[in-house]
């Protein structure tokens, strides 16, 4: 993904989830995924997918049983 990519998903994720602590960092050091933080905690990653010309990011964030509420 290069800057103008990032730049955009995150306005985007910023704006769908009313959230400016959201933010994207390139620590996965693969050149199609990202992680995803919310005030510098990883949540998730971000997969970018450009298959048969149909661009697409994919959003997977995992939740532990442990983290639930009992």
């Amino acid at each position: 993904m290069n800057n103008s990519e990032i730049a955009s998903v995150e306005k985007y994720l910023r704006k769908v989830f009313g959230n400016e602590a959201l933010g994207l960092d390139r620590k996965t050091g693969k050149p199609d995924s990202i992680e995803v933080t919310l005030g510098g905690e990883f949540i998730g990653v971000i997969y970018r997918d450009d298959e048969e010309g149909e661009l697409s990011y994919s959003f997977n964030m995992a939740i532990l049983a442990d983290d639930l509420p009992a």
